[in-house]
């Protein structure tokens, strides 16, 4: 990981993100507190085939998702979309979704969420509740 500064900015190459490996999935780091003097949370994620960040909430930050290449079937509450690269999603804090990977590659996007210094759980999972468990096995 890339040492903080005394300059407002930092570059990160990939090869400098801090990597999360859970459930699957991998998180790339590239921006969050102690990382940076932020409030952001930025990190690039990838989800194999067959994988998902099943169904969970944000309850006070707002997120943006960039699909970078891969296909996402992409829940909103009760609605699902195919999302492909190029295709963004902006999210209000406290709404429920779901990104599974509806392809036969692996799945990379992007997520930018703020503040990252909201009070309470950031993420909350969702996916044992109904109607999200009746909606995606």
């Amino acid at each position: 990981m890339p040492t903080m500064s005394n300059t407002p900015w930092r570059f990160v190459s990939f090869d400098e993100t801090e990597v999360e490996s859970f459930l699957n999935k991998s998180h790339h780091w590239y921006c969050k507190p102690g990382m940076a003097n932020t409030d952001l949370l930025f990190v690039r994620v990838r989800i194999p085939p067959g994988h998902a960040h099943k169904f969970h909430v944000h309850p006070k930050m707002e997120e943006i998702l960039y699909v970078l290449s891969g296909t996402a079937e992409q829940w909103v509450e009760r609605e699902k979309r195919v999302m492909v690269a190029g295709d963004s999603l902006h999210l209000p804090a406290g709404i429920v979704h779901g990104t599974y990977n509806g392809g036969k590659d692996v799945l990379d996007f992007l997520a930018v969420l703020s503040p990252a210094s909201a009070a309470g759980p950031g993420t909350v999972d969702m996916s044992d509740q109904e109607p999200w468990k009746s909606l995606h096995d």
